[in-house]
């Protein structure tokens, strides 16, 4: 089971209240619990007295799923420390381990899904050498692999057997907050379990990012083993597959997340055809727009993705999609916190032309853009936002100060300085060398090594640009400068307090 860890804090409020009758004018707005408004918008057949019957026939479709896998550790207990060489030759130990999830049956003929991850090596030098698949009657079997998705953690097996147990997939566009679900499946390795609860979002983001991070979240209890198993609505649909839990102890406390059925049906067709999942890509590298970036961009907040960055050659570069743009509607549909780009992006089929909308300058335009093929996750994986490159080499270099009301102090970015960053020659600016820890620029994560290209858009080359673009934004009247800055291969933009 994957985990979704946060920090959470409850606030909670009691308090009396005391009834009162009110004559309401008529036309006049009432309260969502008015006498008589809730009973007829009540669920339609109201809540069930037991989930018994609908359990005894779903639950023969759902299936446990264990792997066996064999772990190779070297011999040399230092290796990968410096005493490595002193640790002499030995020979490497095989180790055996074993995973456990869920799954459920789509079809008679015993195509199975489940989640990525459930069949996947649990750590790095470990090989997955057997998956079984065993059924509620106990029956097991050996299966094959037939496809997988890692971005969408989703995973598809193929068991040999005729006039099985199966259930099909629902329409998770129609569930609702507060309708009825119910889970089944391994959790601890206990076999079918069931659970039930209700739904308490229905495109939950959860922050994790990526094209896939919307799920259907449900107070349902989802443990350790429940991944891979579906989430049926009340009239026996698999309207969501169970695959993350948000806990801060590893064990359920009533946040779950299930990838929607609207999401995983298309990719789970393609897979049991053997074909590969194809996704949009646009080639630009997005950035949140929070309320001081929204400030500096002068745009809505929560309405638009800024591009921190375009990549060469690929479709927003050809569309003419600038580094500072913010992409504000895809193909007619609104760019939220809800609605992400990568989200509404990666659903367009490769080679389809669209109309994106996007703010320039305070001014919108939309442009035609005909959307690439993402790369393979490996090859995107190459771009480590967090990876600092090291700090750039002292040598010969002598630190020159930037403007203290920023809380930094910068130099022009040399040949030298680009190789020990591992920057390409195309990038230009400033590089940090220092922040000052009380800073609002080291609260934003501006550190050593990081390099300033513009600021307030205007691109800078030494200390000198910076100090006096600042002033100028201070002599303006503004309280902050908006800074873009590149860290290897990922930038971003930063908006910075002008400090005393």
């Amino acid at each position: 089971m994957r985990y979704v860890y946060a920090l959470t804090t409850a606030l909670a409020l009691g308090g009396a209240a005391t009834a009162l009758t009110l004559n309401h004018p008529a036309g006049a707005q009432t309260a969502q619990n008015e006498p008589g408004a809730i009973q007829a918008a009540a669920p339609r057949g109201g809540a069930p007295m037991s989930f018994a019957d609908m359990v005894q026939k779903l639950q023969p479709a759902v299936v446990n799923i264990s792997t066996t896998q064999r772990i190779t550790q070297s011999g040399n207990p230092f290796a990968g420390t410096p005493l490595e060489m002193f640790g002499g030759q030995s020979r490497p130990s095989t180790q055996r381990a074993e995973s456990l999830g869920s799954g459920f049956l789509v079809s008679a003929d015993g195509y199975v899904v489940t989640n990525n991850h459930v069949i996947s090596a649990g750590t790095r030098g470990a090989v997955v050498e057997s998956i079984t698949v065993k059924l509620a009657d106990r029956r097991e079997f050996k299966a094959k692999l037939i496809g997988r998705d890692p971005l969408s953690d989703l995973a598809v097996l193929k068991i040999e057997g005729s006039n099985l147990p199966f259930v099909r997939f629902g329409d998770s566009r129609q569930a609702r907050v507060g309708d009825w679900v119910v889970a089944i499946g391994n959790p601890f390795g206990l076999g079918g379990s069931v659970t039930a609860g209700i739904i308490s979002a229905t495109h939950r983001v959860t922050g994790q990012g990526g094209a896939y991070d919307r799920f259907i979240q449900s107070d349902a209890s989802i443990n350790r083993g429940n991944s891979g198993g579906p989430m049926f609505d009340l009239q026996g649909n698999v309207i969501g597959i169970n695959s993350q839990i948000l806990s801060p102890t590893g064990g359920n406390v009533g946040i779950g997340f299930a990838i929607p059925a609207e999401q995983a049906k298309p990719i789970v067709d393609t897979l049991m055809k053997g074909g590969a999942i194809q996704r949009g890509y646009l080639g630009i590298q997005m950035q949140d727009l929070t309320a001081d970036l929204a400030e500096s961009f002068g745009v809505a907040k929560n309405n638009g993705t800024i591009v921190a960055r375009v990549e060469p050659g690929q479709a927003a570069e050809k569309a003419g999609i600038r580094q500072g743009d913010v992409i504000v509607r895809v193909n007619g549909e609104d760019v939220t916190p809800d609605q992400t780009l990568s989200f509404l992006t990666a659903n367009v089929a490769p080679g389809t032309r669209i109309p994106i909308e996007l703010i320039r300058d305070g001014r919108r335009q939309t442009v035609q853009v005909t959307v690439g093929a993402r790369p393979p996750e490996e090859q995107l994986a190459g771009f480590d936002p967090e990876d600092d490159g090291g700090a750039p080499g002292s040598g010969d270099q002598q630190e020159t100060p930037g403007p203290a009301s920023l809380g930094i102090s910068v130099t022009s970015l040399t040949p030298q300085i680009a190789r020990s960053l591992a920057l390409g020659a195309e990038v230009k600016g400033v590089v940090v060398l220092g922040t000052d820890p009380n800073s609002d620029a080291a609260g934003k994560g501006i550190r050593r090594g990081d390099v300033i290209v513009s600021v307030n858009r205007t691109p800078v080359a030494t200390a000198a640009d910076v100090t006096r673009l600042v002033a100028e934004a201070r002599r303006a009247g503004r309280e902050q400068v908006l800074l873009y800055v590149q860290r290897r291969n990922v930038g971003n933009f930063v908006a910075v307090q002008i400090g005393e």
